[in-house]
């Protein structure tokens, strides 16, 4: 059986109204791990490194994963 870290997830400020709904949670507080979930499906974690986040959050910033475009 894996033992799950104790992950401390965290939202963006806009989710944490509760009309809201749905939104994206994050947990840096283990290291060498990032963890993401849904607010709505929180038994459903991703884990990836930080180096993996740190080039995810560039290209989103980037622009790379623009939906209107």
């Amino acid at each position: 059986m894996t033992v799950r870290p104790d992950f401390e997830f965290v939202s963006a400020a806009a989710c944490r109204d509760k009309r809201v709904g749905n939104c994206m949670e994050v947990a840096v507080n283990v290291p060498g791990i990032v963890a993401l979930r849904e607010s709505v499906n929180p038994d459903l974690v991703i884990e990836t490194t930080p180096e993996k986040w740190t080039a995810f959050v560039e290209a989103v910033r980037g622009g790379e994963y623009d939906l209107n475009a």
